[in-house]
């Protein structure tokens, strides 16, 4: 650590430490601002190991627990270990929030209150760690609308710190379970559970696919390639294809090329998705996409079972994720389109550069330290730091409970802490970066150093199957990473193959190029079309 970033850290140190004593000091003399959470038996009649929150909003236009978010309205969070029904959670001053950090600097005024209770499930997992985590209920990790868990009704209160107040709430009402979509004559869905993934974390584990058919599927015996489209968990139809759409227009032509279309359901304990490469946090995931919902699909559907007709496209975590499973599995995959992917390198991973900075949160110019910026609007703007952005997460769940993305990243990226969960890259209070743990997602999640560590046998298995898209003011600073691939590319040797990179002029996130989905959905077919042997019949694009 350079000495005028330890300085500036010692400085902030030095400040925090008096704050605390004179808000200590004043607090003595001031009246609580707290707010009670219970939980009646008739809601929850176990004991509840989770987080217990409050929110709050200046409006009624939702509840509260719908409107929080990176940039919504403030709510601070509290873990609890085995709270009895009827016995009281208490959120108080000293609790954490986003983002107003303490309910001591709410301003005073009416707002609208809710109670909520996330409630987690003990996991025993098969490397030995006990793990409380929450249980996702096939809402894709958003326990603000988890079946299962807990929240109160609204009160409309005033509220104000120098006064000081107490707030009673009774988080009686449960979220219901979330309904399965039925199958049409266009989409089908299923889910299996994951004996693999359910050795591993001890409870039921479950993968799903939801399956776009090309026209006439029914009632044709023919086999047809395969579009895996990656991205966040959703059983909304792929490519949001609709009956009367766009999409569908082309769809059900006669020249219009016929594959399948397929989205991959896998939420963890940790997101909403498990970014489809094996982890010792998360799990055996890659191998359970591969070894069990895939020939599960393959099986279920009359698919080419051939790599040439196996094709990948995703967006952010998606465009990782599509990138990944090619590079990983170049000889069962036969081409990515990859659009605005999450860090490709980690030299940039939203502003951080895990290699060379020294904390996550601030840079070090030598005379000066500046915040480092998380997100941006695409005309330059800050929406969010690193530290405002890792606060958010941090109230959200503690040891990377938040479901949130940057914790999703350490969970897979990371080595398991002492305690089971993962080790973090650096610490969200202070923003430090273990070198050590940097190193650990180098050797085995950065794409650019596996390709540039691997190529001399990687590189022939990916020539003609790279396809980059990214906006040039992507809002995470995406591109950098990206850019810095194709740089690398650019020099490849023996193939040399320098891929195909797009980028968005002054285009955000997520830029995925200039066409229609119909139109690239085209473009897939002709990369098929070239790479299928010669032997093999076209009936999939033209009966």
């Amino acid at each position: 650590m350079t000495s005028t970033l330890r300085s500036a850290m010692a400085s902030g140190m030095t400040c925090s430490c008096i704050l605390l004593g004179l808000i200590h000091t004043s607090t003595t003399a001031q009246t609580e601002t707290t707010f009670e959470i219970t939980v009646p038996a008739s809601a929850h009649a176990e004991t509840i190991t989770g987080r217990v929150y409050v929110m709050i909003s200046r409006t009624a236009d939702r509840e509260p627990r719908s409107q929080i978010g990176r940039t919504g309205q403030p709510f601070f969070g509290r873990d609890i270990e085995q709270l009895e029904p009827g016995d009281v959670a208490t959120i108080d001053a000293s609790d954490l929030g986003w983002p107003v950090s303490s309910l001591r600097d709410l301003p005073a005024g009416e707002y609208y209150v809710q109670g909520f209770v996330n409630v987690y499930s003990e996991f025993r997992r098969s490397d030995g760690h006990v793990l409380w985590m929450h249980d996702d209920q096939w809402e894709g990790q958003q326990f603000n609308r988890s079946p299962g868990n807990l929240y109160s009704d609204v009160q409309s209160i005033q509220l104000d710190p120098a006064a000081g107040y107490t707030v009673r709430l009774v988080a009686g009402n449960v979220i219901p379970p979330i309904e399965f979509p039925e199958n049409t004559e266009w989409v089908e869905r299923f889910r299996i559970q994951s004996p693999m993934l359910t050795e591993f974390w001890g409870r039921p584990i479950y993968l799903g696919a939801t399956v776009l058919l090309p026209r006439d599927y029914q009632s044709t015996t023919i086999e047809y390639p395969v579009l895996y489209r990656q991205g966040h968990f959703s059983t909304r139809n792929p490519l949001r294809f609709s009956v009367g759409g766009d999409l569908f227009q082309e769809w059900i032509k006669d020249d219009y090329p016929r594959m399948l279309v397929v989205t991959f359901q896998h939420p963890t304990p940790y997101f909403d998705d498990s970014y489809a490469v094996n982890s010792v946090n998360v799990g055996p995931y890659g191998d359970a996409l591969l070894q069990e919902l895939i020939p599960e699909i393959e099986k279920r559907y009359r698919i080419i079972k051939e790599p040439w007709a196996r094709l990948l496209d995703g967006g952010s975590t998606g465009g990782w994720e599509a990138l990944a499973l090619q590079l990983f599995h170049p000889d069962f995959f036969g081409g990515t389109w990859s659009y605005c992917p999450d860090p490709v390198t980690f030299t940039n991973v939203e502003g951080v550069n895990i290699y060379e900075d020294e904390n996550a949160f601030y840079k070090d110019r030598g005379w000066f330290v500046v915040p480092t910026i998380n997100t941006r609007e695409t005309n330059g703007e800050v929406r969010l730091t690193s530290k405002q952005r890792n606060q958010f997460e941090l109230v959200s769940g503690t040891k990377g409970r938040s479901g949130e993305q940057l914790d999703i990243w350490a969970a897979v990226y990371s080595p398991i802490g002492e305690d089971g969960y993962f080790e973090p890259l650096y610490d969200k209070k202070t923003g430090v970066i273990d070198r050590e743990v940097a190193e650990y997602w180098r050797e085995h999640y950065d794409l650019l150093y596996y390709m540039q560590r691997n190529w001399d046998w990687l590189g022939p298995k990916l020539v003609g199957k790279l396809y980059i898209y990214t906006g040039d003011m992507d809002n995470y600073y995406l591109n950098n990473a990206v850019m810095e691939m194709e740089a690398w590319m650019r020099t490849t040797e023996n193939p040399h193959y320098p891929g195909f990179f797009m980028y968005g002029r002054g285009r955000g996130h997520c830029y995925s190029g200039p066409v229609t989905t119909a139109e690239r959905l085209k473009e897939m077919a002709q990369h098929i079309m070239r790479h299928q042997p010669a032997v093999r019949d076209t009936q999939w694009w033209q009966y």
